[in-house]
């Protein structure tokens, strides 16, 4: 096996999981929409069904690449390799996941339209703009990177599928942005103009917001556990995959 095959593999695993992602948040939030004109009822649906998604996807891809789905998590392995952590990722990594997750998400968000019988591709109207909402995402993205990285330095990585859909549950309600936490993803809910879309306008903002909270993430995880980086599962990822090739 070569590092290359691996890493598109790898790779695949990203694009795959993050359509498949944005395939649950973008369906449910349009089935959930059109089944109650109740907002309250309507974000409970698309909540739960986001969370349960997520929890799934992780726990099926994490064997593969980790399953990150969100380049702010992909930024984090990054940077963990540039503080000594054999298990982070390097930039060529980096790169391959974040593009492959961006491709995800906007095909997730076209598959999500057409298997509702919409025109794949419509931009989204609606637009989410102001200081608060920018606020809310930095939150949900810092909470979202120090539950991943303090579970993976206090040596339970195996509950990060359930804690990490479970914080974004809660998080879709705590926060005022309604906690995207996710580059990629917020690209893809662009491309739809539904209950979870994001107008291209409010995306520069959102994305910047996410970014500054993928920091603060880090800097809280090193506060509260120390600089030693992160374990992460990537290592077993890498070994199964190893596995997996040498018995094809």
């Amino acid at each position: 096996m070569t590092s290359t095959s691996s890493l598109r593999r790898r790779a695949a695993a990203e694009l795959i999981g993050t359509a498949g992602l944005l395939v649950v948040v973008i369906g449910s939030g349009i089935q959930a929409a059109s089944l109650s004109s109740d907002t309250g009822v309507a974000l409970v649906a698309n909540s739960l069904a986001s969370a349960i998604g997520l929890g799934l996807i992780i726990t099926l891809l994490g064997p593969v690449s980790g399953a990150h789905l969100n380049p702010v998590v992909t930024l984090t392995a990054w940077w963990a390799r540039r503080t000594g952590d054999p298990d982070g990722l390097t930039t060529r990594e980096t790169l391959f996941y974040i593009g492959a997750q961006t491709a995800g998400a906007v095909s997730g968000a076209l598959v999500a339209e057409a298997m509702f019988d919409r025109s794949p591709g419509t931009l989204a109207t609606q637009v989410r703009d102001g200081g608060h909402l920018l606020v809310g995402e930095i939150v949900a993205t810092a909470g979202l990177v120090l539950v991943i990285q303090g579970l993976g330095r206090i040596g339970r990585p195996r509950l990060i599928p359930a804690a990490v859909a479970g914080y974004i549950a809660a998080a879709i309600w705590f926060t005022s942005s309604g906690s995207f936490a996710n580059p990629a993803g917020t690209i893809g809910r662009t491309f739809t103009d539904s209950f979870t879309g994001i107008a291209p306008g409010s995306l520069p903002g959102f994305v910047a917001a996410q970014l500054v909270g993928g920091a603060l993430g880090l800097f809280l995880a090193a506060v509260l556990y120390g600089r030693r980086p992160a374990r992460r599962t990537r290592t077993t990822a890498v070994r199964l995959n190893q596995v997996y090739e040498a018995a094809s």
